[in-house]
């Protein structure tokens, strides 16, 4: 019979065991970097009266919107608006 011997490497000499611990090491790394750009580089600060900027560029935006559908509006107004009475006596009086 064969005798059996064990392998007595320290675990940090195996390669899987590095391959295991690279997967976590560099998400630890990553999230120092991204720390690290987010304290260098904060993000600016809003202006104090946004909200009154948002209602001005609200009613701007209404105001464009109006004169886009003006020529729409004109047409609509002018196929619902009646014709006058005399018109309407002339074309029933004219005989082809």
């Amino acid at each position: 019979m064969k005798q059996q011997t064990t392998d007595t490497k320290p675990w940090w000499r195996y390669g899987h065991v590095w391959l295991i611990i690279a997967g976590p090491s560099a998400v630890i790394v990553a999230g120092f970097i991204t720390l690290g750009i987010a304290i260098g580089r904060p993000d600016p600060v809003i202006a104090d009266d946004y909200y009154k900027r948002g209602l001005e560029i609200n009613k701007t935006l209404a105001a464009e919107k109006d004169l886009q559908l003006a020529p729409a509006m004109q047409s609509r107004n002018h196929v619902v608006t009646p014709k006058p009475d005399s018109a309407k006596a002339e074309s029933l009086t004219k005989t082809p």
